[in-house]
């Protein structure tokens, strides 16, 4: 395999050091660009007048780092609700805005499991992420549904669905090897017209689950991603490891990459562990091995 093209990324919130703290541990680690949260406390959309995003994205700048994406996760049942839909649809945008007045196209979240065809909840998320779809692509961005709650082939039914390329997604293999026990080399090819972001993220899946026992849908708990990072941490369905410690074939996984020609970031996400810089540090070098 010749030399990956893409830059590193990471995503600061894993460092769980703030902000400013953050970005200075990205740089030290290697990382060429930075994903954000952007919900709630000092990176949401309501937070930031138009002199703070102009002052934030020179501060990211004078770092010497990019924005790989936002991260615009609402939790909850995703879009599966109707009810909650209306807001949640409006706070995405407001999300969006944000990332492009960060120099940056892209939105990665969770939208919930998508069901059958023949559900109405189908039809309800079908029809928040349409608005979504023609939103992202009015403003030139894209709305990044992240990998895991279902398989690849499902997912791209969806996808399908919508058309136009607004909604996307961010293909993080470890969740399709943890939950859905999906191939996730053979998932790249699947869903190769709509990756437009990745998390390099490892790990191994002990047992079957139900999908709805992680991510949550109408019926069961809420998505919340403190009560997955337990999951995970726990070790008893599956667990997150270091980088080529899990069931990703990263050879095979990076290959598949280019075989689609996939050139955007790799962001490192680690959501487990008591030494995230160190994890976080030895994932940027583990990466560099294949460029």
């Amino acid at each position: 395999m010749s030399g990956l093209p893409n830059k590193i990324g990471v995503i600061v919130d894993s460092f769980g050091l703030g902000l400013q703290e953050g970005l200075l541990k990205a740089r030290e680690v290697g990382a060429e660009g930075v994903q954000l949260y952007a919900v709630e406390g000092e990176m949401a959309p309501e937070h930031l007048d138009p002199a703070a995003r102009r002052a934030l994205k020179k501060k990211i700048g004078s770092f010497g780092l990019d924005v790989s994406a936002l991260v615009g996760d609402l939790g909850g049942h995703g879009f599966q609700d109707h009810r909650a839909n209306p807001e949640k649809v409006a706070r995405t945008k407001a999300i969006l805005d944000l990332a492009l007045d960060l120099g940056c196209t892209i939105v990665t979240t969770h939208i919930g499991i998508v069901p059958e065809k023949d559900s109405p909840v189908y039809r309800v998320m079908q029809e928040a992420c349409g608005q979504l779809n023609r939103y992202a692509r009015a403003q030139g961005g894209s709305f990044a549904i992240e990998t895991g709650p279902e398989t690849a082939a499902h997912l791209k039914e969806f996808l399908d669905s919508l058309s136009d390329g607004g909604v996307a997604v961010n293909y993080d293999p470890a969740n399709l090897v943890m939950v859905t026990g999906d191939d996730p080399v053979q998932g790249v090819h699947t869903l190769k017209d709509y990756i437009v972001h990745t998390h390099v993220k490892d790990g191994v899946r002990y047992q079957e689950v139900d999908p709805r026992e992680v991510y949550g849908a109408l019926g069961y708990e809420p998505m919340d991603h403190g009560r997955i990072a337990e999951m995970v941490a726990s070790g008893t369905l599956f667990r997150e490891t270091p980088l080529g410690d899990g069931k990703v074939d990263f050879t095979e996984y990076f290959r598949a990459l280019q075989e689609i020609g996939y050139t955007g970031y790799l962001t490192i996400e680690r959501e487990v562990g008591g030494k995230p810089e160190e994890d976080i540090r030895k994932a940027v070098e583990f990466i560099k091995r294949y460029r």
